[in-house]
C-alpha cells in the first residue's frame, strides 16, 4: 500500500454499560428464575497466553487473582470475564451461588484457563441441577462452534450426567442497542 489507512484499535468493552444492557435485554426472553443454575461460558485461552501479557508476574499466581479487577489486571481476558459475568449478574439479579463462570473449547496438552465448562457441567448435573441457561458473552455474534458445543455437545454431557436442559442465550447479533453500542464505540472514542 502507498498510503496505509489510520486503524484505531478498541481492545476492551467487557466493562462498557451498553454492551451489557444489551445482553441484558436478550436474557430477558430467557427469566434465570425458571433455571435451576447460570452458567457464563467464556472461550478459553491457554494460560500462556495470559502469563504472556502480564506485567506483573502474578498472573494465576493465585486461584483468586482475577475475582476482582484491578489496575494489575484490567487487560487479563480471564479478569475481564469473570468482571462481564458479575456486571449481566448484578443486572438481572442473580444470586452469586446461582451463577458460574467457565471457559470453553480447550485443545492440546497445554493447560487453558478454568474451570472448564464441561467439567462445571458434568459436576453441575450430578448435584442434581436439572435445568441450565448458558451465555456465552465472548461472542458479539452467534458462532457455529459454540452453538455446537454448548447446544449439542453439553447437552448431551448434561443428560448423561441427570441434567436436563441446556437453554444457550444467544449472542447479540444485529441487536438495535448493540449496533447502537458499536457505533458509540467507534464515533466516541
Amino acid at each position: 500500500m502507498e498510503v496505509i489507512p489510520e486503524l484505531e484499535v478498541h481492545s476492551e468493552f467487557f466493562d462498557n454499560k451498553k454492551f451489557i444492557d444489551t445482553i441484558v435485554d436478550i436474557a430477558s426472553k430467557y427469566p434465570h428464575q425458571n433455571y435451576d443454575h447460570v452458567l457464563f461460558s467464556f472461550h478459553g485461552l491457554p494460560e500462556r497466553h495470559l502469563r504472556k501479557g502480564d506485567k506483573s508476574g502474578k498472573c494465576l499466581a493465585t486461584s483468586s487473582c482475577c475475582e476482582q479487577i484491578c489496575d494489575a489486571n484490567y487487560h487479563c481476558y480471564r479478569a475481564e470475564a469473570f468482571q462481564t459475568a458479575r456486571l449481566i449478574a448484578k443486572k438481572l439479579n442473580i444470586p452469586d451461588d446461582k451463577y458460574t463462570v467457565c471457559f470453553q473449547s480447550r485443545l492440546g496438552r497445554d493447560p487453558w484457563i478454568k474451570p472448564y465448562s464441561d467439567e462445571v457441567i458434568t459436576q453441575k448435573a450430578k448435584q442434581g441441577i436439572k435445568k441450565m441457561l448458558v451465555f456465552s458473552p465472548a461472542f458479539v455474534a452467534d458462532c457455529l462452534e459454540t452453538i455446537h458445543e454448548i447446544g449439542v455437545e453439553y447437552q448431551e454431557l448434561f443428560e448423561e450426567h441427570g441434567g436436563e436442559k441446556i437453554q444457550l442465550v444467544e449472542s447479540l447479533n444485529t441487536h438495535p442497542l448493540w449496533i447502537d453500542t458499536l457505533s458509540d464505540m467507534v464515533l466516541n472514542k
